[in-house]
């Protein structure tokens, strides 16, 4: 039995329902849905053509060009593609930008093909505005920021809170210079519906307020979206004050440890090890100009003398050796000053274990 197109954009959201996307790729590229698979109708130059021609001369000579383009064995291929995801994903549906010509060009073709599929109700465009209008709403709802010095665990705690938002974990970075993961980031518009998905789940599931770690504007490459962040600017803050040393063991496993690991399960030992190194180094070269060349040079000395230990099988711990002075001549004062700014919005300080359950308890 035929399903009907949809316009609840919420249901496809919140059932992870698999996406065929058949605009171009480029278009996909640019920005797109986790749980989307991109069988495009028109490949990027056809379409680019087919736009020519529609500005030129009209729809019905545009149609009449794709029909031409798309045909024969090329448009038997992408139908077969288009009948594979449909028997594999019975549960889906297709869009393209606007749930106009192109969708409905490709249900008809598949309905000729002897599948019946339904379409997305005004395809893309609908299906982002729907998770844009989702993040706008979650700037309204009450919200903490969580902040603390590098190491402090506000990322951890972020990600223990059941109504925590994650929004590094969204960026695919950690928000530092050393901040890359093994993933890498997204376009924009991912990480954004990336962050709408995740509030609609946690809203669904009867969460109505939020704890966000402190961020800066742009977390690596992505924009944190701007409702947000103006709404992060004016809420309340609690402070993690953890101990140094505790702060610096986190570090170590979080930065050395577990992505020394890391890179050598992706990538193999040896390459995985040079992909390590390089990663460090990029870290420290990203903030020469704030340290001073002379201090860069020094701590850089420091950070290639603790991997060669670490590669002569010494463990790990020499990296304190360039962590340490990190950490106390950049890092806290950096955090310190910012934060003296936002004195006036803290309302609580305390370690790890009693600002979680400060939020935990928190009424507002």
């Amino acid at each position: 039995m035929f399903r009907g197109d949809s316009a609840d954009y919420q249901h496809i959201f919140l059932n992870d329902l698999p996406l065929v996307d058949v605009r171009a790729p480029i278009e996909f590229i640019q920005g797109a849905f986790e749980h989307a698979t991109n069988l495009p109708l028109m490949n990027d130059d056809e379409r680019q053509a087919v736009g020519i021609c529609y500005k030129q001369q009209g729809q019905d000579a545009a149609i009449a060009l794709g029909e031409q383009l798309v045909s024969g064995e090329t448009r038997e291929q992408r139908i077969e593609q288009w009948r594979d995801f449909c028997r594999q994903h019975p549960q889906g549906y297709l869009y393209c930008l606007r749930g106009g010509l192109r969708s409905h060009i490709t249900q008809r073709w598949l309905r000729e093909a002897g599948v019946d599929y339904p379409l997305v109700k005004g395809g893309y465009k609908a299906l982002r505005n729907c998770l844009m209008d989702i993040n706008r709403q979650a700037a309204t709802m009450p919200l903490r920021v969580i902040g603390g010095n590098t190491g402090c665990g506000k990322t951890l705690l972020v990600r223990d809170l059941p109504f925590g938002l994650d929004l590094e974990g969204a960026a695919r970075h950690r928000g530092s210079s050393f901040g890359r993961t093994l993933v890498s980031q997204s376009t924009q518009i991912n990480f954004e519906h990336r962050i709408a998905v995740t509030l609609l789940k946690k809203h669904h599931a009867g969460i109505s307020r939020w704890v966000i770690e402190d961020e800066g504007k742009t977390i690596g490459s992505n924009h944190v979206p701007l409702e947000m962040y103006e709404s992060m600017q004016q809420a309340g803050m609690v402070v993690i004050e953890d101990p140094f040393e505790i702060r610096l063991a986190r570090l170590q496993q979080e930065y050395i440890d577990n992505m020394s690991a890391e890179f050598e399960r992706v990538y193999g030992i040896e390459s995985g090890w040079e992909k390590f190194c390089e990663y460090l180094r990029h870290g420290m070269f990203a903030i020469r100009k704030r340290l001073g060349m002379e201090r860069y040079q020094v701590l850089l000395n420091e950070l290639d003398m603790a991997l060669l230990a670490q590669k002569q099988g010494k463990g790990s711990t020499q990296h304190e050796s360039w962590l340490v002075p990190l950490l106390i001549e950049y890092y806290d004062p950096m955090y310190a000053y910012q934060l003296s700014k936002k004195a006036d919005r803290i309302i609580f300080r305390g370690n790890f274990a009693e600002v979680r359950d400060f939020l935990l308890n928190d009424i507002h």
